[in-house]
């Protein structure tokens, strides 16, 4: 093997295959099988050791091996050697909480709802209220019960048949309620009330806790004195790595935009990750829809844009496939995969190393885990379209970096986060307070220092935003509405109303309505949207919310005026930039990188998921939106000595002048790097 290094551009080879499924393994060729990643410029494949059916695909006596495994074949040994020769890292996946095989040899070990039913995981397109036992679905264990240690055992044989193992991929380690007699009595021990589902909840992470630190300790002696991975566990709430980055030594990114996760996902969780520190690989699919499309490829356009946003959030990237049951690679996923790989390797050189640098703090309620809602979504998007370089980060996180907070309406104020925010002020920071961030239960402004009068909470459901100068530009000069309500708020002495509020002239309802929707405006109220007081502004309305799930155009150019006033000298500046267009701002030695990424994403289906009771649609990325002529403004302590676009590899002109380098760009492919190397 080469020296050790964090991989670049991986695979991860799913290969779930049921017992009736006949001849696996059979036609595998190592040299072609090794070739095939080789040639589409992979580094690292993430191999099975076991699958979701709970067989194994390595040498072993258990009877778990699967039954129609080649006779002779250890299918998992050959898959690592075949790649080690050539190059190639080769993690290994087991699988965590489901596995048919333990599920069905001991029922005993399954976990258990509140309503006595065992736990089972089940398609989309199947409703909770439906026969469960009749629709095929992915059973779950109970890892307080002995299945831990069933699965230590197989950790540990791994280890000793491979070792040094490059790493393990230990799928499907959410935290799992469970009644079962196991966690029953695990949880009376710790004063623990089974009935109460916070209680359950709050074992159910005890247990994860204390597995990790258990698989991850058997790892680490396995590979003392080796290079390595070490163990990720994946489907963990990434917003808990603040705890569990201690058993880590990478984190890994489920993100396929396709299979449910959607194109906002990446983005928000990628910058919550980034200040951890962590090597960081994100891994999308070759699937046109989720895990599991055996036979479906999604367009060489979307992958690009997958992989090159990964690339561009200082991350590595990572492609999920599914090795067909008789063990050899498909040459038309690896042609798709060789094209866009070929791509990311052009451009590493220029960003290796490098450190993306962020302006703007969002600041988030790490118990939202994965799933920000549309307050935590709507900030993201918005900031990414208005060009904003910014990092999710949590109420504990040090802000002083930062020239701009802006907590989300989502994000409960405490003590310790009120003293951090008066203190990040009092220092000359810019703060943004949205909606419920800017007022306590009682309705008051949480800070004196937001130079707020509060009137309670608006009576209306709809109000209408009338700008003032200072927070107009680019908007048109019309009473805008908002669709939800607000508080009620007035600036105090020396404070600036920037947006005015014309309230309606009547709530709606049913014995007194006018029109089709809500009332129309009637006269300008005494209250204020948006107050000014120094760096600090209060929007009372919750705009990070409006703005995920109304997707007002106006909205987002509002929070943008806003940040301008505090953000006067932003990083990049995109004159008449299409709102698909994202950009991210590296540092790599003497070199400033700008990744330009526009992309067309079009909701082209739509589907009822059962699991969440709402639609979910499929977004298809097919072709790339051309950057002709765009004008791109970076800031920059001095003038560059060259300009150029990569991977194109196209010298650009540069003209410096007030802090800022000014290029003109065209980018037909959807992705491109303009690089800037210093004097």
């Amino acid at each position: 093997m080469p020296e050790f290094s964090f991989p670049l551009r991986t695979i991860h080879l799913d290969f779930h295959t049921g017992p009736d499924v006949p001849g696996v393994g059979a036609d595998f060729d190592a040299e072609q099988f090794a070739r095939t990643f080789k040639e589409a410029h992979v580094d690292s494949v993430t191999v099975f050791g076991t699958c979701h059916h709970g067989h194994a695909y390595y040498r072993t006596e258990h009877p778990c091996r699967h039954p129609n495994l080649a006779p002779g074949l250890d299918l998992t040994g050959a898959q690592v050697e075949a790649l080690h020769r050539a190059g190639i890292r080769a993690p290994i996946y087991i699988t965590g909480q489901i596995n048919e095989y333990a599920a069905n040899t001991h029922p005993e070990w399954l976990a258990v709802q509140p309503d006595g039913r065992h736990a089972k995981l089940m398609p989309r397109d199947v409703s909770p209220d439906q026969d469960q036992a009749l629709h095929a679905g992915w059973q779950v264990l109970d890892m307080s019960s002995p299945y831990q240690d069933y699965l230590a055992e197989q950790i540990e044989e791994v280890l000793a048949l491979y070792s040094p193992v490059d790493g393990i991929f230990l799928d499907m380690c959410w935290d799992q309620p469970s009644v079962s007699r196991w966690a029953v009595e695990g949880m009376m021990k710790r004063n623990l009330d089974p009935r109460i589902a916070e209680h359950r909840d709050r074992y159910a992470r005890e247990v994860a806790l204390a597995y990790m630190e258990r698989f991850s300790g058997l790892v680490e002696q396995a590979g003392k004195g080796a290079d390595h991975f070490g163990i990720w566990y994946n489907s963990r709430p990434k917003t808990n790595l603040h705890v569990e980055k201690k058993y880590l030594r990478r984190v890994e990114i489920e993100a396929l935009p396709t299979g449910g996760w959607g194109y906002a996902y990446f983005p928000y969780v990628a910058r919550y990750v980034r200040p951890l520190g962590l090597p960081t690989l994100t891994h999308t699919g070759r699937f046109f829809k989720s895990w599991g499309d055996n036979a479906g490829l999604k367009p060489a356009a979307a992958l690009k844009y997958e992989c090159c946003q990964a690339l561009s959030q200082g991350m590595t990237g990572g492609i999920g496939d599914l090795l067909h049951p008789r063990g050899v690679p498909q040459p038309a996923v690896y042609e798709l995969i060789g094209g866009v790989y070929a791509h990311v390797e052009a451009c590493e050189p220029f960003v290796a190393g490098g450190v993306l640098h962020s302006q703007i703090a969002l600041v988030v309620d790490p118990e939202l885990g994965d799933n920000p809602g549309a307050a935590g979504l709507g900030a993201s998007r918005a900031l990414q379209q208005l060009q904003q370089q910014f990092d999710v980060v949590g109420p504990d996180a040090r802000l002083d970096d930062y020239e701009v907070v802006l907590v989300a309406e989502t994000t409960p104020v405490d003590e310790a986060l009120l003293a951090k925010l008066r203190a990040y002020v009092s220092g000359g920071g810019g703060l943004i307070l949205s909606g419920q961030a800017g007022f306590d239960e009682q309705g008051e402004p949480v800070l004196a220092e937001q130079g707020v009068a509060a009137g309670g909470a608006s009576p209306f459901s709809h109000t209408f935003l009338r700008m003032a100068p200072a927070v107009a530009g680019g908007i048109p000069d019309y009473d805008h509405v908002t669709y939800e309500t607000g508080f009620r708020m007035q600036p105090a002495a020396g404070a600036e109303s920037l947006v005015g509020v014309v309230e309606p002239y009547f709530e709606r309802h049913f014995a007194r309505f006018s029109g089709h929707s809500y009332t129309p405006p009637a006269e300008l109220s005494p209250w204020s949207a948006v107050v000014r007081n120094g760096s600090v502004i209060t929007i009372a309305l919750p705009i990070l919310g409006l703005y995920g799930r109304h997707a007002v155009p106006v909205h987002r150019r509002l929070l943008g005026n806003c940040i301008d006033l505090l953000l006067p000298e932003p990083l990049v500046r995109a004159t008449d930039a299409p709102s698909l267009l994202e950009t991210t701002v590296v540092r790599s030695g003497p070199r400033t990188v700008v990744h330009l990424l526009c992309f067309a994403r079009e909701r082209r289906t739509d589907a009822y998921d059962h699991r969440v009771g709402q639609s979910s649609g499929l977004d298809i990325v097919e072709d790339a939106i051309p950057l002709v002529d765009q004008e791109l403004a970076v800031k920059l302590p001095a003038g560059p000595r060259r300009a150029h676009l990569q991977p194109h590899g196209v010298d650009l002109p540069v003209d410096y002048r007030d802090g800022y380098a000014h290029v003109t760009v065209t980018v037909l492919d959807g992705h491109g790097m303009v690089v800037f190397d210093a004097e």
